[in-house]
């Protein structure tokens, strides 16, 4: 994403993605994304910057951000030490983040259908493949095996 992927139409954000195919996708930025992308954007001194990279490299272990954009192999790294210093003992990547935003929709009432239009999926098995609202088991669940 550029900085200039980061605009206002009325009162609101949007953010435009830039998926695979060349395709872009457009859509409303969650309050609390507004948030932090603004306070990104003050902190790196790059709001007017407009068609450069919005998420740069950082110079070494300096925390000065270069003009480079972050390569996506930097963005993963950055995931899975971020994750490993919060006590996750298993690995995870930048993947476990669209299932779980995709989990976070559902279960909060919102619909497949729209779930796919957010994820950009041509199918809503794609989308489906992300749910997982039906992965707890509940106790009176285990309870129903007689044995």
């Amino acid at each position: 994403m550029n900085v200039e992927d980061y605009y206002p139409e009325g009162k609101r954000w949007w953010v435009r993605l830039h998926e695979k195919g060349g395709k872009r996708h457009e859509m409303p930025a969650h309050h609390k994304l507004e948030q932090f992308i603004d306070e990104y954007l003050d902190a790196a001194g790059i709001r007017d910057a407009g068609k450069t990279s919005l998420f740069r490299s950082a110079a070494g272990k300096t925390g000065r951000l270069t003009d480079n954009a972050m390569h996506r192999v930097d963005a993963y790294q950055m995931i899975r030490r971020r994750t490993a210093e919060a006590g996750f003992s298993i690995k995870l990547g930048c993947h476990v983040f669209r299932a779980t935003g995709i989990t976070a929709y559902l279960e909060a009432g919102g619909t497949l259908e729209n779930a796919q239009l957010m994820a950009a999926h041509e199918s809503p098995r794609t989308t489906k493949l992300y749910d997982r609202t039906g992965d707890e088991i509940t106790l009176d669940e285990v309870e129903r095996i007689t044995i």
